[in-house]
């Protein structure tokens, strides 16, 4: 069965485009609650898919981007290079070639060319929050200063 991904408005809608016929639909959540859920839909057209339902606060880009990053807290634990797979006006996720160190709550300075025109370069402080295999999830620690240039690329 096929699954659809689809994010949660502030005001508890989402809308649903059917992977059949690409009929849109949207709806209250309300009744949901947390921060992942999938749900059976059915549309009119008589399809039946799966929903993944996404509470995320900001959309998060997948993007392929080369970086760096290096610890800063405790300093000395690792540094390398690093493809960016996602990333949001919160925080990143990137995928670490071959063994590493990285622990959730660590602090990493992550640097970074954004795939514009005018290929941005961005320094950002973050703090890891999720370590699977390889696939590091991190959190920014400044976001009271979002770029302007970050918050133009991620305009969906």
């Amino acid at each position: 069965m096929e699954t659809v991904k689809t994010y949660i408005r502030q005001d508890n809608t989402a809308t649903i485009i059917c992977p059949a016929c690409n009929r849109a639909k949207t709806v209250s959540i309300k009744g949901c609650s947390g921060n992942r859920h999938c749900v059976k839909a059915r549309c009119s057209c008589g399809e039946v898919f799966m929903v993944h339902l996404d509470f995320r606060r900001h959309y998060r880009k997948q993007v392929d981007l080369v970086g760096t990053y290096m610890t800063t807290d405790p300093p000395g634990m690792g540094s390398g290079t690093v493809r960016i797979t996602n990333i949001s006006f919160e925080g990143l996720g990137f995928e670490v070639p071959g063994s590493h160190r990285l622990r959730p709550g660590q602090k990493l300075e992550i640097e970074f060319h954004l795939d514009d025109k005018k290929r941005t370069f961005l320094k950002k402080e973050a703090v890891v929050r999720l370590v699977e295999g390889g696939y590091i999830g991190c959190q920014f620690i400044n976001q009271q200063h979002i770029e302007k240039a970050l918050g133009f690329y991620l305009r969906p």
